[in-house]
């Protein structure tokens, strides 16, 4: 199985692909690790993040997106540019997109029977946070 973890930041959709085959997990190379979106007010804008992000799903046969869910309300909450990435990725059709909570990551990630230390993967240090999305989702 193959999950593309999303963090969204800003105008940015930062992503990271793991994959679980045989009990093993991989981190695949990926062309780009972050997709962002330009004048979100722009509709063809949108739909062009969408058509870019939907090539990268099919051309790494990527079977969930897993995205952290960001706050609503309050100091941290995110943006509208941010708003819209996420749903452009949550309406590609045929794609599973599950939201996760920061608290449900953390837990998962504490509870894990595998650690993997991030400084060996290989990632830049700003995909830590999709990394971990996409780690935890293979553990229940």
């Amino acid at each position: 199985m193959r999950v593309c973890g999303v963090e969204i930041k800003g105008d940015d959709a930062i992503i990271c692909l793991v994959a679980l085959e045989n009990n093993l997990y991989d981190i695949p190379y990926m062309r780009v690790p972050k997709i962002s979106l330009q004048k979100g007010t722009d509709a063809e804008n949108i739909r062009k993040f969408q058509f870019t992000f939907a090539k990268l799903v099919e051309d790494y046969k990527i079977d969930a997106v897993v995205i952290k869910e960001r706050a609503t309300k309050g100091k941290f909450a995110g943006g509208s540019q941010g708003f819209k990435i996420e749903a452009a990725i949550q309406l590609i059709d045929d794609l599973r997109v599950d939201l996760v909570r920061a608290n449900v990551i953390n837990e998962k990630l504490k509870k894990s029977q595998v650690s993997i230390d991030f400084r060996d993967t290989g990632l830049k240090q700003y995909q830590q946070a999709a990394f971990e999305t996409a780690f935890t989702s293979f553990n229940p």
